[in-house]
């Protein structure tokens, strides 16, 4: 099928909320002024060498956490505003908090070795997740029908504490570079961004799990997920700091250990939820093989992810793959928002209107 003639459809997702383009530009001058600061402190190679090593493990940490979401992508923008608040806000307040903290402690009369390790082991975990977590509350309070499950809490969760990570690795690199030289630096990569890469993305999800839990479940009780969320996410945070302080390698072998069943976990719930709605697919959108919309064939590929990847590559062979995604992504929408009105009772007109869109965009994509 030839792609002339034809009108690119209508985008899909609704266009951004001036608030949330404006969080996203004050969190990366944030971002830019943090890394701006480490610059003109640590000089031209120590900084470049730290944002390198920073910025490698990267790549294959997003791709990871991206790869939780391929039946129902997030939109772009607030996965990039969740990573640039991580790396931006939560990072600049976090120094000024744990700073001023750490400036009562030493007026207290607490000495400087104690009040190092009282930072690391309690203000660090305290401040840090509630800071990297307070991400999801705009998502909650104004952009709840973003959270359509766990995952998407601890997609969010994960973008905001990679790019706390990020951020945070390049001043630690070049503290020690400037005090070691450039083997110390290596070797804190090494630990950092090689063996425990994923720590913070882990710490982070318990709060994502809380948040998404509230977003999405009904009873006065379901908010209690998320200080439930945020004390788990202090007590791993505090365990692996306190076992890098004071436990040696076998305490951090030991906290590795917890963590890595807890990254287990976390799995298992977004692969658990994963399966769950595809098997909704059948069900909810055979009612709609009448309309010519959805076919057999398309329910028999909506419903698996490697049938869809393989639709997507056969439309892209033809120049249509954009448009193959499109479909995939309003007919998941359209999954979800049945399964929401079956959990919340929306009410009936909110309900067709929302239908009669993604309904509209299937067929819009379908003329492709």
């Amino acid at each position: 099928m030839s792609t002339v003639g034809h009108r690119r459809p209508p985008a899909l997702r609704p266009r951004p909320a001036r608030g949330l383009i404006a969080a996203l530009v004050i969190s990366s001058v944030c971002v830019l002024l943090t890394l701006g600061a480490f610059l003109l402190s640590g000089g031209v190679l120590g900084f470049g060498l730290s944002l390198l090593m920073a910025v490698a493990p990267l790549p294959l940490l997003l791709a990871g956490v991206l790869a939780l979401d391929r039946l129902e992508p997030e939109p772009g923008l607030n996965l990039a505003y969740a990573f640039a608040w991580g790396g931006g806000v939560a990072v600049v307040l976090t120094l000024v908090i744990h700073g001023l903290g750490e400036a009562a402690v030493l007026h207290a009369g607490v000495g400087r070795r104690a009040a190092d390790q009282l930072g690391a082991v309690v203000f660090a975990p305290v401040i840090e997740e509630a800071l990297k977590g307070l991400v999801l509350v705009p998502l909650l309070l104004r952009r709840r029908r973003e959270i359509h499950g766990l995952t998407d809490g601890v997609i969010y969760a994960s973008m905001s504490a990679l790019g706390f990570a990020a951020v945070e690795n390049v001043g630690y690199y070049l503290m020690v570079y400037s005090e070691e030289g450039v083997g110390g630096a290596v070797g804190l990569f090494v630990v950092r961004g090689l063996i425990a890469p994923l720590g913070h993305p882990i710490y982070t999800s318990l709060i994502g799990l809380g948040v998404a839990y509230a977003a999405t479940r009904r009873g006065a009780f379901r908010f209690a997920a998320i200080p439930l969320g945020y004390l788990g996410a202090i007590t791993l945070h505090g365990l692996w700091n306190a076992m890098a302080t004071f436990g040696g390698l076998p305490g951090l072998a030991v906290a590795y250990l917890v963590i890595m069943l807890v990254l287990v976990a976390l799995i298992a719930v977004t692969v658990r939820e994963r399966r769950s709605l595809a098997a909704r697919v059948r069900p909810y959108l055979s009612k709609y093989v009448h309309t010519g919309l959805v076919t057999p064939q398309d329910l028999d590929m909506l419903a698996s992810l490697p049938a869809r990847r393989a639709a997507r590559k056969w439309a892209g062979a033809r120049g249509l793959g954009r448009a193959m995604g499109e479909y995939q992504q309003a007919a998941t929408e359209l999954v979800m928002l049945h399964e929401r009105a079956d959990r919340e009772g929306m009410d009936p007109g909110a309900f067709a209107a929302e239908r009669d869109a993604l309904l509209g965009m299937m067929a819009a994509v379908r003329r492709w």
